[in-house]
C-alpha cells in the first residue's frame, strides 16, 4: 500500500512540476511580435499545443491598449483589440499564426490550454 501511495505521489509531482507557467512578455513601443504558430526559434511563447487546436489565455497587464492578430499565411483573419487590464480566451486554430502588435509599452501574460471540446 506505502508503494501504491509513494507511486502515486511521485507522479503527481512530477506533472505538477511540468506544468507551463504563464510567460509574461514586455512589449515595446512600434512593436509586433510573433507569439505562437510558426515554431521553436520563432515564437515569442511556447505553446504546447502547437500542431493542434488550442486557447491562448491573453492578459494585458499594463496601461496601454494593444492588438491581437490572427493569421494564416499571409492572410489576417482576425484583428482583436485588448483593454488595459483585460484577459482573453483565444481559439487558436492548428495552422493559425498569433501576433501582437503595439503602439505603447505593454506587459502581457500569456498562457496555453487544450482545446478539448
Amino acid at each position: 500500500m506505502k508503494s501504491v501511495l509513494f507511486s502515486l505521489f511521485t507522479l503527481l509531482s512530477v506533472s505538477l512540476s511540468t506544468a507551463q507557467e504563464p510567460l509574461i512578455l514586455e512589449l515595446d513601443s512600434s512593436q509586433s511580435m510573433c507569439i505562437t504558430g510558426k515554431g521553436p526559434g520563432q515564437d515569442g511563447a511556447i505553446n504546447p499545443y502547437l500542431g493542434k487546436d488550442s486557447y491562448a489565455i491573453v492578459e494585458n497587464m499594463g496601461k496601454n491598449g494593444f492588438e491581437i492578430r490572427i493569421q494564416i499565411k499571409e492572410e489576417i483573419i482576425e484583428i482583436i483589440p485588448i483593454k488595459p487590464m483585460e484577459k482573453k480566451r483565444i481559439l487558436l486554430l492548428k495552422n493559425q499564426v498569433m501576433y501582437f502588435d503595439t503602439n505603447k509599452d505593454c506587459t502581457v501574460k500569456v498562457d496555453f490550454e487544450e482545446k478539448t471540446e
